[in-house]
């Protein structure tokens, strides 16, 4: 094995842990809003205060009273299959 068939891997991987970290310190940037309606099944966010979390806990997709994270000012425009969208408040049940 050459001396560059052996760095080239190691190389590859490097630049890929400093793009993935860098893409995290990015996101961690990005000004985001609760946009309710969105989520799939199990995969909302959600915060009931400090130590605490419901996120995980909704039992179908895009329930209206459960929200998803996603970046600033996108949230009413994202679709859903059913045809709903997106919204800043959550629907009252």
């Amino acid at each position: 094995m050459t001396m560059l068939s052996k760095t080239l891997p190691a190389t590859a991987m490097l630049a890929t842990a400093l793009s993935l970290a860098a893409a995290a310190a990015h996101a961690d940037s990005t000004p985001m809003e609760k946009c309710y309606g969105v989520a799939l099944a199990g995969q909302n966010d959600c915060a009931a205060g400090p130590g605490t979390t419901c996120a995980g806990t909704q039992k179908i997709n895009y329930d209206p009273t459960h929200f998803k994270l996603v970046p600033k000012g996108t949230c009413e425009g994202i679709m859903t299959p059913n045809g709903g969208h997106g919204m800043l408040t959550p629907m009252k049940s």
